[in-house]
């Protein structure tokens, strides 16, 4: 088992980037494809915690889910994290964990951070 983790979209060219970057400094993540196995509410909220910032930061304001889950730029921290566990494609990605600490892969240099 890897001590890194990348919750992975192989269509989004940043989490692929991301992945080769990992793989080119020798990391072989686990790898997550959110879309298929999406984290819970609870997942979510540590992922924030570890990244250190509001779920605001982390949800796709441009993806369609987005309006259908009734979100705007009121929507509540707890509306938010709900919004991402029931429609994933919510979430930014690539996301990059190592320990209790994580990034987001954009850009894709900043999981440099975890390696170092």
């Amino acid at each position: 088992m890897s001590e890194f983790t990348i919750y992975h979209n192989p269509r989004c060219s940043k989490s692929r980037i991301t992945l080769s970057l990992l793989e080119e400094k020798g990391v072989q993540p686990e790898i997550v494809l959110y879309l298929e196995n999406p984290p819970n509410k609870k997942q979510i909220k540590q992922l924030l915690g570890w990244l250190g910032i509001s779920a605001a930061e982390l949800v796709r304001r441009g993806e369609g889910d987005y309006k259908l889950a009734g979100l705007d730029k009121n929507s509540s921290e707890e509306e938010l994290v709900t919004a991402m566990a029931a429609h994933p494609k919510l979430i930014e990605r690539p996301i990059v964990v190592k320990g209790d600490r994580a990034v987001l892969g954009r850009p894709p240099e900043n999981v440099l951070e975890l390696i170092g």
